[in-house]
């Protein structure tokens, strides 16, 4: 039997804590406690993974894990897997809470978010709910390399929500935060202001137009360009779909594949919520630009397929103590050098599309479809009517060779990113940017 050249371990030690409002009754309180670990072995070409709940015996679940990776090499052997060198990481930099949202006594965690929710209850509002978040956990890595490294973190946010009814016909108006930080979230964003924001986001959608669908020059806000960059083209770029044949942008690195103003970048050392200082395998955070002027310039890459593909590792990402598989992290189109007024006069006729509320990508045949939250005409370089219900689709290699202009005005917009089973944090963001022709539906 081939010996295992290769162990890592991730333990794990969080608790967090939800509060769920349903038009404005109390549906959930939650407190978790969750320790455990995660154990990965390698041999030969085999990976053997365990996880551990609870108090746990680490030689005993590094042992599971290596016998596993024995076995299956033994049973099927596969060609040996490499991984990258990395160095042990350095730690600085971490966000500190500057209220750790433990010291803030739960009902007034409640009182906040009925607040939250009362504002956004106005005429044509059916219903509302709010839900708030806190999230506190230690990570400590170890593996047979000698790599021995922990970081702490906490994390907070909201989210609010509200649909206006009319003649059977709803709408949805929706805002949320969340922040690798403490209970001063609430210190730096106006969340009374962003409900009332969600209510007459809802109201205002039932008056709206229908859109009708055709192909036309387009603005997308900063929240949908970031979609745009995360679900288009971050994924894509992850090595290990890349890898499996499963990503528009294989064999593709050198290549022009967008516009000459397009930077597409992921940053988990950003202070977003897609930040961590080391990533599920031990190796440091770091800067990845996957797209510089146009040109593909690398993909996102784990220590396997950075080895595989030649790259740098660093985006290899885990739920709790699961496998971990490549991820991003705070990805985002980078600034240019235009401004909104220039892009309305330059489109003169056309559609602004702004918001988000969700889609779908089809990574390997680089074709999306999402839906912007509003849809506004515009009409000789004016924005003027509102319009609900309106998708943008297409094929990602044209519309990021479409784009003419690159604002100046990045904002990043936080989430959870679903990839293998697994939730992670992410940030994604963009400036206003300009598209020369998209195609655009009404639904």
């Amino acid at each position: 039997m081939s010996e295992v050249g290769f162990y890592d371990v991730r333990m794990i030690d969080g608790t967090s804590t939800s509060i769920i409002l349903d038009n404005g009754n109390i549906e959930e309180i939650s407190v978790n406690y969750s320790k455990g670990c995660g154990a990965r072995a390698l041999c030969g070409g085999s990976w053997g993974f365990t996880t551990a709940e609870g108090e746990f015996d680490l030689k005993a679940t590094i042992d599971s894990a290596s016998e596993l990776a024995a076995q299956m090499n033994s049973i099927s052997p596969k060609d040996e897997v490499k991984l990258k060198p990395v160095e042990k990481p350095v730690i600085k930099n971490i966000p500190i809470a500057k209220i750790d949202p433990a010291d803030v006594p739960i009902e007034e965690k409640v009182q906040l978010l009925k607040d939250i929710e009362d504002h956004a209850k106005m005429d044509g509002v059916s219903s509302t709910s709010a839900v708030y978040s806190e999230a506190s956990v230690k990570v400590h890595y170890i593996s047979s390399e000698g790599i021995d490294c922990e970081y702490s973190l906490i994390r907070t946010g909201f989210a609010i929500s509200a649909v206006a009814t009319e003649n059977g016909s709803y709408q949805v108006g929706r805002e949320s935060r969340f922040g690798v930080c403490g209970f001063e979230l609430f210190e730096k964003n106006d969340a009374l202001a962003l409900a009332r924001s969600a209510g007459e986001t809802a109201v205002e959608l039932l008056e709206a137009e229908q859109a009708k669908g055709g192909t036309l020059p387009v603005i997308l806000d900063p929240e949908l360009a970031g979609v745009f960059a995360h679900e288009a083209v971050g994924h894509a770029s992850e090595a290990d779909l890349v890898l499996e044949g499963s990503s528009i942008l294989a064999d593709r690195l050198g290549e022009q594949i967008a516009s000459p103003l397009v930077n597409i970048i992921d940053d988990p050392t950003l202070h977003e919520y897609g930040y961590y200082p080391f990533d599920s395998e031990g190796v440091m955070s770091s800067k990845t630009t996957i797209i510089k002027e146009g040109v593909l310039n690398s993909y996102l890459h784990s220590r396997e397929t950075a080895q595989a593909l030649g790259g740098t590792p660093g985006n290899s990402r885990a739920q709790g103590y699961s496998e971990p598989v490549v991820r991003m992290s705070n990805t985002y189109i980078d600034n240019g050098d235009s401004n909104f007024d220039e892009m309305l006069e330059e489109i003169g006729n056309g559609m602004y599309l702004t918001g988000s509320r969700g889609g779908q990508v089809n990574t390997g045949e680089g074709i999306f479809q999402f839906n912007a939250e509003k849809g506004y005409l515009i009409e000789n370089g004016e924005v003027t009517r509102l319009l609900r219900d309106v998708s943008l689709s297409g094929k990602t290699l044209e519309i990021l060779n479409n784009v003419a202009l690159v604002g100046n005005d990045l904002k990043m917009h936080s989430g959870r990113c679903g990839k293998g089973g697994q939730l992670a944090p992410v940030s994604d963001g963009s400036p206003h940017i300009s598209i020369t022709k998209a195609l655009v539906g009404g639904v």
